[in-house]
């Protein structure tokens, strides 16, 4: 046994040990949202695909992801965290054998919708069952390693589409089997959705839905485990004060306050999830490749630039793991927004000067070195801030009754906002129209400080038990 500082004494490797299975979701949302950066050419290509069409190809898993997200919280408060972290992992499994075959647009589209519907699940239980098996001294540190895994994700997929490109020669050149690149590039994903389903048998229920299922005493088996039997005898008694005096099955109109209005804590998590989307970030992740095209880049440049801000991602994310549990949550989100808000106007200006010569766009002078630097600086902002904070304020700022539906309309609403901005970048993805989408994720980044100031209150060190709400 070990001792976290201001914490009880806590299992620190048994708990390791559960945050180390559970973010392997956080690393297959990213390798799942990320890979199809480097195949829209072959999709493209094998599907004589429009500038919408694309949109929606790569804007299908999102679809999946809303649904899944919204259906993930009903559904863990009825069968459990970890059985709807499996049930995604076999999802997983399926999409990527599918995307890898698919014959025709609409088999790729319903391939990624039902990769989709393990991207959203995964998204918002991981984030629910790390705060629920961790002490709230430093439930945020670990909360935060799920935007780690999801960075590492998505710079797993850059680094994997990279160097398969370059073994075939280009992404849609033949590979294994006679296979194109961007082919493998889906299958590949097999692998780590296999780890993840295996790595999930070795960990416990999460106590608080044991407790809420009225499991009380496998409930205290597990928080023996994680905090001594002296710490479980006091936590089971916290959890059971905590839900005694509105102890039902948790339903949607929970999120209903006595005089039938939403109440605010809802609002908040709805707010957090769509600013998060509305600073335009997936536009990086989903379409880097392409945007960096646009203005100049060849495909080779464009597939190490996202590596490039991958890396940048994960060190701005141990960099926040230092300091949530420190300097708190509120803090890193207004400093986020602000630097944002700098950041994409720069990016935007810089796009907005780009010339056309003999049939290619580029940036004069030395605007692409300025807009490559602020692009990366606005990755790091983001990352330092509302990547990690958004899913560790979901996981924990619900009241226990109330947990698993809000963070399904938080997380319905933030695969919604990804998708809207997602599908509708292809039409802003040529010079000048680029300056215009950036300008529009500038603005909503200025907005979203304004909204933390008002509506976000700091969660730092707070028991879940003593969530309000």
């Amino acid at each position: 046994m070990a001792t976290a500082p201001g914490a009880a004494r806590v299992n620190m490797s048994f708990i390791a040990l559960i945050v180390a299975a559970a973010t392997i979701g956080g690393f297959m949302f990213g390798y799942d949202s990320g890979v199809i950066n480097g195949t829209q050419k072959g999709l493209e290509s094998a599907f004589s695909l429009s500038k919408v069409g694309i949109g929606f190809n790569v804007g299908a898993i999102l679809i999946g992801s809303s649904i899944g997200a919204f259906t993930a919280g009903k559904l863990a408060d009825i069968i459990g965290r970890r059985s709807v972290m499996m049930l995604a992992a076999v999802l997983f499994l399926i999409s990527a054998g599918l995307a890898g075959a698919a014959d025709g647009s609409t088999m790729f589209i319903i391939a990624r919708i039902i990769g989709g519907l393990g991207v959203g699940a995964a998204s918002v239980i991981s984030p629910v069952y790390i705060s629920e098996v961790t002490p709230a001294s430093i439930r945020g540190r670990l909360s935060s390693v799920q935007q780690v895994m999801i960075i590492t994700g998505l710079t797993g997929s850059f680094v994997a589409n990279a160097l398969l490109a370059r073994y075939a020669g280009d992404s849609t050149a033949p590979l294994w089997l006679d296979y194109p690149a961007w082919r493998w590039m889906f299958w590949l994903q097999a692998i780590p959705a296999a780890v993840y389903f295996l790595a999930l048998l070795g960990i416990p229920e999460s106590p608080r839905y044991l407790m809420v299922k009225g499991y009380e005493d496998r409930a205290r088996v597990v928080l023996a485990k994680l905090f001594g039997d002296v710490e479980a005898d006091r936590k089971v008694d916290e959890i059971r004060a905590s839900l005694a005096a509105d102890h039902h099955k948790p339903k949607l109109s929970d999120l209903l306050d006595k005089a039938g209005k939403v109440r605010p804590i809802v609002w908040t998590g709805i707010g957090l999830a769509v600013f998060q989307q509305f600073v335009g970030i997936n536009v990086v992740f989903y379409y880097g490749a392409t945007l960096w095209q646009a203005v100049g880049f060849t495909e080779a440049q464009g597939l190490e630039t996202n590596i490039l801000s991958g890396v940048i991602s994960i060190g701005a994310c141990l960099l926040t793991i230092g300091l949530v549990d420190k300097i708190g949550r509120k803090p890193l989100l207004l400093f986020g927004s602000a630097g944002m808000a700098v950041t994409l106007a720069t990016v935007a200006w810089a796009f907005s000067t780009a010339v056309t010569v003999d049939g290619h766009v580029s940036l004069p002078g030395n605007n692409g070195v300025i807009a490559l630097v602020a692009a990366n600086l606005y990755v790091f902002a983001f990352n330092l801030s509302w990547g990690p904070i958004m899913w560790v304020m979901l996981g924990e700022m619900f009241p226990n009754q109330i947990r698993g539906s809000g963070l399904a309309i938080a997380g319905l609403f933030q695969w919604l906002a990804n998708f809207a901005v997602s599908v509708s970048f292809p039409s802003f993805s040529q010079p000048p129209a680029l300056s215009y989408a950036y300008i529009g994720y500038a603005v909503f980044a200025a907005i979203s400080f304004f909204f933390v100031q008002k509506m976000v209150n700091e969660t730092k060190g707070v028991e879940l038990e003593n969530m309000a709400g």
